[in-house]
């Protein structure tokens, strides 16, 4: 196990490496840069800018420089800490993302919390009450789930909070704690508006997650090991969590490579709809106005993410299912 784990560290080396460039290549590959789209907004809004100080900001910015010089100085500045300039926000990248690395984590994290909490018990349920009415209701709601659009279960969901409840409609937090350091109103003022994103963004990954557990769930009790124990007596509970609940999760384990992510970016259309200081409208922002400091820095996250996530899902698959093995070569 532990040679698996140090040979696994070493590749995450090369593998960020090559992923820093392929991400470096895909942000230079529209033509312009940030300057070029400043410019062309600013002849649409019927100013001008000077040539002397287009020039100056492209040297200041360091984009005079060949695409080589500027992904080998991000990149150095990476392995330092630094996560570069943010040309439209004339801030450094760090400065940014701050708040919003917070404020994103929490919203993902309390949805991951919400998904887990309310589709394990319905999943479960679902698989060992095949075909009866509370099956067919909830598979009915797990379908309903997945069908809505979350943008549009967003709106739904504003309305009624705005109606029902009087919270505010978009945003984490009431207007005056917006760019106010943290305290207790204001963290109360976001747990009030947290369960409105919580329950949009949940909402699909709870239906689908019900799914899966179910058919996972149903295969497994259907296997041999498990006609075998109850055919000895062992007592129903036990027959379902010592072995075919714990083989079900396999699948959720290895998305943890692709839920760590969600930590960070979250579901960005939702976010814009409603407004939420989170990662993922600053990120098309960034993409869009080729802020190419600031995009690089949210993908860079996310891909060290990916990265740790699948290590650490391969460590607790084989925790939790003992027929997985790390090492290589054959038992006899």
């Amino acid at each position: 196990m532990f040679s698996y784990i140090i040979r696994r560290l070493l590749v995450m080396v090369p593998t960020l490496l090559a992923i820093s460039a392929i991400v470096f290549t895909i942000i230079q590959l529209p033509p312009g840069d940030y300057l070029s789209t400043m410019m062309a907004e600013l002849q649409a809004q019927g100013e001008a800018a000077s040539v002397e100080k287009i020039e100056f900001l492209r040297q200041q910015y360091g984009l005079d420089r060949t695409p080589i010089e500027q992904y080998f100085h991000w990149l150095f500045g990476l392995l330092h800490g630094d996560l570069g300039w943010s040309f439209e926000y004339n801030l450094p990248v760090a400065h940014v993302i701050g708040d919003r690395l917070v404020l994103s984590f929490l919203v993902a994290f309390t949805t991951v919390i919400f998904t887990y909490v309310v589709a394990f018990p319905i999943g479960i349920y679902s698989a060992t009450h095949q075909y009866s009415w509370g099956d067919y209701g909830l598979t009915l709601l797990g379908f309903l789930g997945l069908a809505t659009p979350s943008f549009l279960l967003a709106l739904v969901m504003l309305y009624l909070a705005n109606i029902w409840f009087g919270t505010s409609i978009g945003g984490l937090m009431d207007a005056e704690f917006i760019d106010q350091p943290m305290s207790m109103a204001k963290m109360m003022s976001v747990l009030e508006h947290l369960w409105i994103p919580v329950i949009v963004i949940g909402t699909s990954g709870t239906a689908a997650m019900i799914r899966r557990l179910r058919a996972n769930l149903l295969d497994e009790l259907q296997k041999q090991y498990v006609v075998t124990a109850r055919a000895k007596g062992l007592p129903p509970r036990r027959a379902l969590l010592k072995y075919p609940l714990r083989m079900s999760l396999n699948p959720f384990i290895s998305d943890i490579g692709d839920l760590l992510p969600h930590l960070i970016s979250g579901a960005a259309i939702v976010s814009v709809v409603m407004s939420l200081p989170t990662n993922g409208p600053m990120l098309l922002a960034a993409l869009r106005s080729q802020d190419m400091y600031l995009a690089g820095s949210f993908l860079m996250i996310e891909a060290i993410l990916i990265v740790v996530g699948v290590f650490l899902s391969d460590l607790a698959l084989a925790a939790l299912d003992p027929r997985i093995r790390l090492h290589g070569g054959a038992t006899k």
